[in-house]
């Protein structure tokens, strides 16, 4: 039987965070390959899956009578539609140069010897955890990707096995995931909008698990009941604390709801004292007002003016302020007239984009 090796190529694009028209995907028996550059969707993920059992019903495979279809994916805030390419050009499509995802079920495997010590699995019997695991996906994300978007739907609740996830909310670090632990876990309630955003900060590998069938192990184990509990309880403390920290001592926020050139002009008219981080997908950024005025600014190898400059073109990243600077800086001169900076600055923005750099 023939290795399946189906390219799509994307027809039609309305609004989709990740993805254009244009760009291929690779599905194997494996796996889902992404376009270059480009991280993950698991709403995707979970509509190929579909699709290749559709294809692999057939013996022995042949695609050619799906050539003519055009399939959509599920849409969060944005959908596309796809299609297979023509077969003479599947042997030499570029495609899959991108992040990828397993899509291997792991039904009638061994249990992983890393899955022993996930606290969630030792509550389960033998057959309760063969079963569960038999309906998991496996999913390798990539450092700096989303695994779950606040406000984007999520129908799986996620199993770390190895890596690491920041959960945050509009800019607040609520709390660090380690190995063992899960998220989405408000699926299985029928929320199917996340209320938090889940991000990768070390390469990660997760366990998907439908919500509707972790929802069925819930209404029969009490044990998994009581965790279930308990740790909704840990979160929603976690993360008033994380907020009313945040409340308390800075401001923050995602630099796509305001611009860094409104920020600077908030600073400035409230006269703030302080120093603003931002983190732009890896790129740090850091000024410090003193009653509003511009001290410092360091982005990257660049320094004063010409970091300003640099962050005031920026538009995805968090930021943050918290008040307060040090003895030293509260002595340290300006580095030139507020208003003189920004105008330079905006103007230096216009003129990139104008060129189209």
């Amino acid at each position: 039987m023939n290795t399946l090796h189906a390219v799509f190529h994307i027809v039609a694009e309305k609004n989709c965070p990740l993805y254009r028209q244009g760009e291929r995907l690779l599905l194997s028996e494996k796996t889902l390959a992404c376009p270059e550059g480009k991280e993950v969707c698991l709403i995707l993920v979970r509509d190929m899956t579909q699709l290749l059992f559709r294809f692999l019903q057939k013996h022995p495979q042949s695609l050619e009578e799906y050539s003519h279809e055009v399939y959509n994916c599920s849409g969060c805030r944005g959908l596309i539609k796809f299609a297979l390419l023509p077969a003479e050009e599947r042997g030499t499509a570029g495609a899959g140069e991108g992040a990828a995802a397993s899509l291997a079920s792991r039904a009638g495997s061994q249990i992983d010897p890393m899955l022993k010590d996930i606290p969630l699995l030792r509550l389960l019997s033998a057959t309760e955890c063969e079963a569960l695991l038999g309906e998991t996906r496996e999913i390798a994300v990539d450092s700096g990707a989303a695994l779950i978007r606040k406000g984007e739907r999520n129908l799986n609740l996620y199993i770390l096995v190895s890596g690491q996830l920041r959960v945050e909310d509009v800019g607040v670090h609520l709390a660090t995931l380690r190995p063992g632990e899960i998220c989405g876990e408000m699926s299985y309630l029928g929320a199917d909008l996340a209320v938090s955003t889940v991000v990768v900060t070390e390469r990660a590998r997760v366990l998907a698990v439908p919500g509707d069938v972790f929802g069925k192990l819930l209404g029969h184990n009490p044990a998994v009941q009581t965790f279930m509990a308990q740790l909704l309880a840990l979160r929603l403390r976690q993360t008033n604390e994380a907020k009313a920290q945040a409340f308390a001592s800075c401001m923050s926020g995602r630099i796509d709801e305001i611009a860094p050139a409104e920020l600077f002009q908030i600073f400035h008219m409230h006269q703030k004292t302080g120093v603003l981080t931002l983190d732009f997908s890896g790129r740090s950024g850091k000024v410090s007002f003193r009653q509003g005025c511009i001290i410092n600014a360091e982005f990257g190898a660049l320094r004063n003016e010409e970091a300003i400059f640099k962050i005031l073109a920026e538009r995805r990243g968090l930021y943050r302020f918290t008040t307060g600077l040090s003895p030293q800086e509260m002595r340290a001169a300006e580095i030139g007239d507020f208003m003189a900076l920004l105008m330079e600055g905006v103007k230096r923005v216009d003129e990139e984009q104008s060129r189209g750099v």
